[in-house]
């Protein structure tokens, strides 16, 4: 998301400035997609372990409780999802802030801005959520 809307990764971006509030900005957008990226991980493998659970419960390979088949698995998912919604919000606010940050630099400074630097071979990017189609892949 970083590298499509800004044209360079979070480490890049960061390796553009010495200090200043481009530097603070580009260390928060590292931050804030590393998080989104740790979060998408842990939803998409709840999202995989349930799938995974329904299927073997469908099948009949599986006993199903009174507690019923996911459990606190449905409930942990949603949580996850929100918290992605939310760390994409964040991401989003941060790539906008540094937007307007790096635009209002001063003419003399504007030789480096981030559209300016080659694409960088390390990018970090918003996987869509996980279906039925890709379970059991696995990262």
């Amino acid at each position: 998301m970083v590298h499509e809307k800004l044209g360079a990764s979070p480490q890049a971006l960061g390796r553009l400035h010495n200090d200043g509030p481009e530097l603070v900005l580009a260390d928060l957008l590292y931050t804030a997609a590393r998080h989104l990226d740790h979060v998408h991980t842990q939803f998409t493998e709840a999202a995989q372990g349930a799938a995974s659970t329904l299927t073997h419960a469908a099948a009949g390979n599986a006993s199903i409780n009174s507690r019923g088949v996911l459990q606190n698995t449905g409930t942990q998912i949603d949580i996850l999802a929100a918290r992605r919604a939310d760390a994409v919000d964040r991401l989003r606010e941060t790539i906008s802030a540094y937007r307007q940050v790096a635009a209002s630099k001063s003419p003399s400074r504007q030789g480096t801005r981030p559209r300016d630097i080659p694409t960088p071979k390390v990018t970090i990017t918003v996987p869509p959520p996980a279906t039925t189609a890709n379970r059991g892949h696995h990262r």
